[in-house]
């Protein structure tokens, strides 16, 4: 299946049903599907070609997502951005796309100004909610297009319909590849795992440049309906719950604790509710059961990654507890049971699959995995080695096949449901002139899942506080990568060819 599949398969239910909506704005199932021939038209007649990558920079909005649909529709490859970004870091993934086109709101207006120049590759700009100096407005870029010859959808090179942007432990962005199959596997993983009786109703409160984004196809595909938050708000987000009989939606752990924690929750009508998604992080078993108390057995996990999106491993509401009906609480520190088209395997440094309580290495076969790294041929070598997608987190399988994360291959820090790389935060803290050396160590914490913790040493004779290297850091990384703790040490433990010991650092900082 294409994009387009699923929005066509939730028109052939009914074209006039609402299908994205935002407060009082309701875009049918037929207005996307007309958005989506125009865009294509538009991009076609701008010279954009099957194969060419083209980005969307946007918060959460109805019409930005509607456009991904006429990128598929053109053959062309869409490039979630994720606005949330610092300015250099989008930069350098419209580079590494190598985008034609890029389709942004009025409030990236100065950044898109700031970085298009020193991008060759990028020669169409429309604004989607006005018109702004070098970039004509959405609907005058439409107006534009008027008709082209020959059939508006084209398949894309390769089945090629995706590039996501991710870190790596170098802090350096790649680009995974993800296809029409990768995605088609994830969209049917979640209606065959998960709990969906008639039409859903989907609240995206998280980014749908992340996880909220890829779980609107298989929502269309029933011909649901998607509510569309364009900023976090967990009072809107419990009122929406009850206003629109909200059956499904998807939050990282941080947020749920946020939502236990909020005063509105108790005496609001979340019975609509069959599956609220939690992943991106670990979650604490004890928040976890005291969500199912509050909310009912509608709690549901996935486990996966920008590489095998989603659906790797999950734990359906109906999993979490035992067939009496009690609370499966030796389960909860799980991340689920691998799929049905998910095979999962533990793997050692040589190679061998290890037997059920060994840790290595979780590794994956699928349909569900990329199908490589953007123009980084050494890393998609190295990914998929011994002929398994390896993913870098260290677990180990069960006799009952249930799968357990106990570590992360790399240096990788999920914080509020988003990835930070350690190396990337070190570089941010060692720019500051009294800084010599910093590590950055992911530790454990109730609100945040991890919480991204500098520990620094500094030139002789140089001082510098805690919250003034917080301050720093944010100024080049952003708010959620930059550390929400920073400790001066006299030393770093260091290996004995000279390379800091981390484990030492967590072992010291943690209880």
């Amino acid at each position: 299946m294409s994009l387009t599949a699923y929005l066509d398969k939730g028109a052939s239910l009914g074209r006039n049903a609402p299908c994205l909506t935002m407060g009082d704005r309701v875009l049918t199932y037929g207005d996307v599907q007309d958005l989506s021939h125009s865009v294509a038209r538009a991009l076609r007649r701008s010279g954009v070609r099957p194969g060419d990558k083209v980005g969307i920079l946007s918060g959460n909005d109805p019409t930005a997502f509607a456009c991904v649909f006429g990128i598929a529709r053109a053959g062309a490859v869409w490039c979630p951005i994720n606005p949330r970004n610092e300015g250099a870091e989008n930069r350098e993934l419209l580079d590494l796309f190598e985008c034609r086109a890029l389709l942004f709101t009025k409030a990236f207006a100065p950044l898109v100004e700031s970085v298009a120049g020193s991008l060759p590759a990028l020669d169409v700009l429309v604004c989607l909610d006005d018109e702004v100096p070098g970039a004509p407005a959405l609907q005058d870029w439409l107006d534009r297009a008027g008709t082209v010859e020959g059939p508006v959808e084209t398949p894309p090179p390769d089945d090629v319909v995706m590039l996501v942007g991710t870190g790596g432990t170098t802090g350096r962005p790649k680009g995974v590849v993800l296809t029409g199959r990768s995605l088609e596997t994830m969209s049917a993983i979640t209606l065959m795992s998960y709990p969906f009786d008639g039409r859903p109703v989907y609240l995206a409160l998280a980014p749908l440049t992340h996880a909220a984004g890829v779980l609107c196809f298989p929502v269309m595909a029933l011909g649901g309906r998607i509510v569309v938050m364009p900023r976090p708000d967990l009072g809107e987000f419990i009122g929406l719950v009850e206003r629109e009989h909200v059956t499904h939606t998807f939050l990282p752990p941080t947020l749920i604790y946020m939502l236990l924690d909020h005063p509105a929750l108790d005496t609001a009508d979340t019975s609509s509710l069959q599956c609220l998604w939690y992943g991106a992080a670990p979650m604490s078993a004890a928040r976890l059961e005291e969500a199912i108390g509050r909310l009912g057995p509608v709690l549901g996990q996935l486990f996966g990654q920008s590489e095998a999106p989603m659906m790797v491993s999950t734990m359906a509401p109906a999993d979490h507890l035992r067939p009496d009906g009690s609370l499966a609480r030796e389960r909860f520190s799980s991340a689920g049971r691998p799929t049905p088209l998910v095979t999962v395997a533990i793997m050692d440094d040589a190679g061998r699959l290890l037997a059920a309580g060994d840790r290595g290495e979780i590794v994956v076969r699928s349909s569900l995995v990329m199908a490589g790294y953007h123009r980084d041929p050494e890393a998609t070598a190295e990914a998929s080695r011994f002929g398994w997608h390896h993913t870098g987190d260290i677990g180990y399988l069960d006799e009952d096949n249930w799968l357990y994360i106990v570590d992360r291959a790399k240096d990788m820090i999920i914080t509020g449901g988003f990835n930070v790389y350690s190396a990337e935060v070190e570089q941010a803290v060692m720019a500051h002139p009294a800084v010599r050396d910093c590590a950055v160590v992911g530790l454990p914490d109730d609100k945040w899942g991890e919480r991204v913790v500098a520990v620094v040493e500094l030139h002789p004779d140089a001082a510098a506080q805690e919250a003034e290297l917080i301050a720093f850091a944010k100024g080049r990384v952003g708010s959620v990568k930059a550390p929400k703790q920073v400790l001066v040490w006299p030393d770093l433990p260091r290996s004995k060819v000279g390379k800091i010991v981390k484990t030492e650092i967590r072992d010291k900082l943690t209880p």
